[in-house]
């Protein structure tokens, strides 16, 4: 019991920290880049943002604490992951669609995600009394060893799921609003097939991309794996949370450039889809060694 109420009180202090981080670091270097909102926007951006800082606190405080790494191997892995994760994964996607951004606000928002992970990591690693290396660090179990032909026999095909996941969730969900279509510029719903057929004419190197994407998801995931002590099922909880929850809970907030409702159906699509494909990567690179 004692435990737990030490860790409802770090994980209120990190939440807390986590919130300060993002609106100085934001406010710095994005907030000329959109418009002031009103007293009722404001409000509700406010509660978007606790819940935002509450949610990715407790995925990294779930993380930090069933770690056996500790000290800075655990804040540099972690604020690797964290990084690319919360901004390098989602801002790939801002670059390629988002053809609306204010000149110089994609490198900011680069800078921004990397500063909140330099500086929040370290100080929430620090909160959950894991700063310091620990002599008795439970060794690393074998779990990705594994011949350089296996590797990249999984590896393509974690790349192809991630196609696959990525345009079928795309499609049956969030391409199914009106409001996502519109936003994109195309109001008309065609068939599933059709719709690939088009994309693949129009947009070939867009299915290179998320293979590619597929392949970094990957990357990110190794280490949350090779740190996480426990049954196998805990790297993959932490990975699809890392994937479905961290990544996404930023669709939470009110954004000048992309309506609610555009927000809410890819918050949908990609919560479900990434926290599925999460799962994937880890069982994947773990079968027949479980």
């Amino acid at each position: 019991m004692k435990a737990t109420i030490v860790n409802a009180i770090r994980l209120l202090a990190a939440t807390i920290l986590y919130f300060i981080c993002f609106v100085v670091i934001s406010g710095a270097l994005l907030s000329s880049a959109s418009t002031q909102p009103g007293p009722e926007e404001a409000g509700s951006t406010l509660l978007a943002l606790l819940a935002v800082s509450f949610i990715n606190t407790t995925v990294l405080a779930y993380i930090i604490l069933r770690s056996r790494w500790s000290g800075w191997k655990l804040i540099a892995g972690l604020a690797l992951v964290f990084f690319g994760v919360n901004t390098l994964m989602p801002q790939i996607e801002t670059a390629v669609f988002v053809t609306r951004l204010p000149p110089g606000m994609l490198p900011r928002l680069f800078l921004a995600g990397a500063i909140i992970a330099a500086v929040f990591v370290p100080l929430a690693v620090a909160i959950f009394g894991k700063a310091r290396s620990q002599k008795d660090e439970m060794p690393a179990r074998p779990r990705l060893n594994m011949s350089a032909s296996v590797w990249i026999g999984k590896l393509a095909f974690i790349a192809v799921a991630y196609v696959i996941i990525y345009f079928t969730f795309g499609y049956f969900i969030a391409w199914q609003s009106a409001a996502v279509r519109a936003y994109y510029g195309d109001g008309e719903l065609r068939g599933f097939i059709a719709h690939i057929t088009s994309e693949l004419r129009n947009n070939p190197l867009l299915f290179v991309l998320q293979a590619v994407r597929g392949l970094l998801w990957a990357a990110l995931a190794v280490p949350i794996m090779s740190m996480m002590k426990g049954k196998w099922w805990e790297a993959g909880l932490a990975v699809a949370l890392l994937f479905g929850v961290l990544m996404n809970s930023q669709l939470l907030l009110p954004n000048p450039l992309m309506p609610p409702e555009v927000r809410m159906a890819h918050l949908l699509e990609t919560a479900t889809s990434n926290f599925l494909f999460g799962w994937l990567v880890v069982v994947t690179l773990l079968s027949s060694r479980q």
